[in-house]
């Protein structure tokens, strides 16, 4: 017969065995969750569907592995946007920057709105004015020299809400699924409406994805030896625009491959959805990033001058994409 002091001692033990077993299912559960920073609402489990449905050999929509394409916007999709474009706060800062240079620009629009901060008159520039700007503050020097100017801005500017550095202000759920969709064979890729030569120097760095899977806008550039040394200097010109009806354009140009998960936030990529999403064959993902969280970043979507968000998600409507909702999908924004 068992005694009451020793079944109690084995009731404590087994007590303490569930406990460990608990704790070691819980920590394998936490351990196998590629992406901890999301909610497990539906977004999650509709990327987390399509990625065993294209990698599994035995499904119907496998994918080879050459093929496994994702495509992903970059402002407002994987780093901050708002209250103005990164690229812009940099294109700003160059103009006070080479200012004394150019005593004309205290006359001259939209140098004018810049050097006063008149942000309704810059605005007022439209299109025209703002890719003046980028022409004269991203040109004139070789892509070396560019390429310093950028890493020299990103290690000093800051968001003006959150005081960080622009390249701590991206987004750590989508951090973690860049890195589930390489795990799984995905071969990664940013199609921005940025200058490309803005991102290629820190985007291997934050996103883990090297130079040659970036794709922006350009300016041209041209060939020179200078003091016998082989440069490439920027020219004052629009090379190529990546935005819009452009992105599928670029894809093609520079990727070769249609993609079959494509990853944006605004109108600006909608034709970017539509031609990953609409071309039958395999399961294909389209994803919207939906900016509901005021709180923890920014709040915007069909109202905005920067990125807005109107047609792509009436568009997401009818076509299946998935759309997330920053506040209800994510557990936290920025990495901590």
């Amino acid at each position: 017969m068992i005694s009451a002091r020793n079944f109690l001692h084995f009731s404590q033990g087994v007590a303490l065995a569930a406990a460990v077993c608990f704790f070691a299912a819980t920590l394998a559960v936490a351990q196998t969750d590629a992406l901890p920073s999301w909610n497990d609402t539906a977004p999650k489990q509709a990327i987390i569907s399509f990625v065993e449905k294209v990698t599994k050999p035995d499904s119907a929509d496998f994918v080879p592995e050459a093929e496994r394409i994702a495509v992903f916007d970059n402002d407002g999709t994987l780093w901050v946007e708002h209250p103005i474009y990164t690229q812009l706060a940099f294109a700003l800062d160059r103009v006070k920057t080479l200012a004394p240079q150019h005593p004309e620009w205290k006359e001259t629009q939209p140098f004018k709105a810049v050097l006063e901060g008149d942000m309704k008159a810059l605005a007022a520039s439209g299109e025209k004015g703002l890719v003046e700007l980028i022409m004269t503050t991203h040109a004139g020097m070789t892509t070396s020299d560019f390429q310093k100017i950028v890493i020299d801005w990103l290690a000093s500017a800051r968001d003006p809400k959150f005081k960080r550095p622009y390249t701590e202000l991206v987004y750590q759920p989508m951090i973690e699924l860049l890195a589930y969709l390489r795990a799984n064979g995905f071969k990664t890729f940013i199609v921005s409406g940025g200058g490309v030569e803005l991102m290629r120097p820190w985007a291997e760095k934050v996103y883990g994805i090297p130079p040659e899977q970036v794709v922006g806008s350009s300016i041209k550039t041209e060939f020179r030896m200078e003091d016998d040394t082989p440069t490439l200097f920027r020219l004052p010109e629009v090379n190529f625009i990546d935005d819009k009806a452009g992105k599928p354009v670029g894809i093609n140009q520079q990727i070769g491959r249609r993609p079959i998960a494509a990853f944006g936030n605004s109108d600006g990529d909608l034709q970017m959805l539509q031609w990953t999403t609409m071309a039958g064959g395999p399961a294909r993902l389209g994803v919207l990033i939906h900016h509901t969280d005021a709180a923890r970043g920014y709040a915007y979507d069909r109202d905005t001058e920067f990125d807005r968000l109107d047609k792509a998600l009436d568009a997401a409507a009818i076509t299946g994409w998935t759309v997330v909702d920053m506040k209800a999908d994510w557990k936290q924004v920025f990495k901590d």
